[in-house]
C-alpha cells in the first residue's frame, strides 16, 4: 500500500494548494482499492452491487428458435419474389410447448409470440399481414422475406459466454438478464462500510432549539441521501463538536468500524478548529486547495486504527461544497472502493441559454435546469445565485454545467458538459 507522499510523488507538477480537478480523481484512483471480501446474495437483494466475477451463462436465452410476433410459420423457401403465396393452416403452435405435429409443402402453422419454431420451418408472416380464406392464408408478394420475425436460439445468448463483466453494477435489466439464466443468486463484493458525520461548534442537531450564530445541519442529510442511492452500508455519526476529544473519539471509532469516513466542515486553511489536527495525529493525511469552484478545500488521505486502515474524505462545510465535492470525486472513489469498472458519471453536451462568466485556471460546476428545445436538442441554464451556501438553488437544478479547467467565458448558444442528477442522485 503506497503512501500519500508516493502517491503525490508519482503525479506531475502535483501541488496540493493549487490542485486541478483531474489531478483529484488521477490521485483518488491510486489512493484507492477495491474491497476484497466477496458474498452471495439473492437477486431481490442484488440490486445496484457489484460483480465479483463474471457471470458465465449456463444455457442459451432463447433455448431455441421461437417467433418473434403472432402470425404464421413457413418454410421461407416457398417465397417467390413477385409472386403471392396461398398456404394452408394444419396447426397451431403455443407458447410454452413445441408442436409436434409434421408438415408438407404448401402448409403453415399458426404460431404466438415466443412459440418454438416448428422443425423446418424458419420464417413467419405477421398476422396483420395474411388473408384468410377458410384453411388457407394469402401472403401479398414481397412482404416479407426468409427468416423473417424469427429469434435465433442464443440470439441474446449462448451457453458458455460470459452473460456480464465482473466489475458490472447490477441494474434492473441485469437483474431480469440474470433471471433467464435460472440462476437464483450471484456472488458480488461485500458491501462497502461508510461512517459519516459532520463538524463544528455552530452545527445544531434537528431538534435543538436555534440559538444566535448556529445553522441546522443539513450536510449530514445530503450525505445520507448520496450514500444511500450509492448503495452503500452506512455509518450515521451525527454531529461532533470542534473538541479535540470529541473529534478523536469520533475518528477512532468511524475508523474501526467502516471502510471510508466522510466528514464536513474543518478543513479549510485557517481554520479555528481541531479537525485537521486530529486527521494529522491519527492518520496519513493530504489537505488540498483544489482549483475548483464551489468546493476548494479538501483532506483526503488514510486513518489507522486497531490494525485496520479507512479511507478518509474531509468535504468542506458549505452545503453545495459538500455536494459538488461528493459528486466530483468521492462518489466515482466510493464506487471504485465497491468494485465498479465504471466509476465517472455519464457526461452530456448541451447549448448553454445564457452567457456565464468564467476564469480560466479553474474547474467550475455550476447548478443548472437542462430541458429540451422545440427540435429535441438539449439546453441548459443556470439556476441563479451560484453561492456556496444556496442550497435551494442545488434542489431545484436537475444536472450540474462543469466547466472545464481551461475554459472561458461561455456566450449564449456555446456548447458546454453536463453532468445530469438523474442516476447520479
Amino acid at each position: 500500500m503506497k503512501t500519500l507522499d508516493q502517491i503525490a510523488a508519482e503525479l506531475q507538477g502535483y501541488d496540493p494548494n493549487a490542485l486541478p480537478a483531474d489531478a483529484v480523481d488521477e490521485f483518488l484512483s491510486r489512493l484507492v482499492e477495491p474491497v476484497v471480501q466477496t458474498e452471495r446474495v439473492g437477486l431481490f437483494d442484488a440490486l445496484d452491487r457489484v460483480l465479483a466475477a463474471d457471470l458465465i451463462a449456463p444455457l442459451s436465452v432463447p433455448p431455441h428458435d421461437n417467433s418473434a410476433m403472432d402470425g404464421f410459420a413457413f418454410a421461407g423457401s416457398q417465397l417467390q419474389a413477385g409472386q403471392a403465396l396461398a398456404l394452408r393452416v394444419v396447426g397451431t403452435a403455443y407458447a410454452g410447448a413445441a408442436w409436434q405435429g409434421e408438415l408438407g409443402p404448401g402448409q403453415c402453422v399458426k404460431i404466438m409470440t415466443g412459440a418454438v419454431m416448428p422443425a423446418g420451418l424458419d420464417t413467419v408472416v405477421p398476422l396483420e399481414l395474411t388473408r384468410i380464406e377458410g384453411e388457407f392464408i394469402q401472403i401479398p408478394a414481397d412482404a416479407l422475406r426468409a427468416g423473417d420475425n424469427r429469434r435465433l436460439l442464443g440470439e441474446d445468448l449462448m451457453a458458455g459466454q460470459p452473460a456480464l463483466l465482473a466489475g458490472s453494477r447490477i441494474g434492473p435489466a441485469a437483474l431480469g438478464l440474470i433471471a433467464s439464466l435460472g440462476l437464483a443468486e450471484v456472488t458480488v463484493w461485500r458491501r462497502p462500510k461508510v461512517a459519516f458525520f459532520s463538524t463544528g461548534d455552530e452545527i445544531l442537531s434537528l431538534g435543538q432549539p436555534p440559538r444566535e450564530g448556529a445553522v441546522y445541519d443539513s450536510n449530514r442529510y445530503t450525505l445520507f441521501g448520496l450514500l444511500k442511492r450509492l448503495g452503500v452500508e452506512l455509518i450515521d455519526l451525527g454531529a461532533v463538536p470542534d473538541r479535540a476529544d470529541s473529534l478523536e473519539a469520533a475518528f477512532r471509532q468511524a475508523a474501526s468500524m467502516a471502510d471510508a469516513v466522510i466528514t464536513s466542515g474543518g478543513v479549510s486553511v485557517g481554520e479555528a478548529d481541531h479537525t485537521k489536527a486530529v486527521m494529522r495525529q491519527l492518520g496519513d493525511m493530504a489537505f488540498w486547495r483544489i482549483a475548483m469552484r464551489p468546493g476548494r478545500p479538501m483532506a483526503v488521505g488514510r486513518l489507522q486504527q486497531a490494525g485496520r486502515s479507512a479511507l478518509l474524505f474531509g468535504l468542506p462545510g458549505n452545503p453545495v461544497a459538500v455536494m459538488v465535492t461528493f459528486l466530483a470525486f468521492v462518489r466515482p472513489a466510493l464506487l471504485r472502493l465497491m468494485g465498479a469498472s465504471q466509476t465517472q458519471p455519464l457526461r452530456v453536451t448541451a447549448r448553454s441559454e445564457q452567457a456565464m462568466r468564467k476564469k480560466p485556471g479553474r474547474t467550475e460546476f455550476q447548478r443548472g435546469i437542462a430541458s429540451r428545445t422545440a427540435d429535441g436538442s438539449l439546453q441548459v441554464r443556470s439556476t441563479g445565485s451560484q453561492g456556496s451556501g444556496v442550497l435551494r438553488s442545488m434542489a431545484e437544478a436537475n444536472c450540474l454545467i462543469r466547466l472545464d479547467h481551461g475554459q472561458g467565458n461561455v456566450a449564449i448558444g456555446d456548447p458546454v458538459e453536463l453532468l445530469l442528477f438523474d442516476g447520479l442522485i
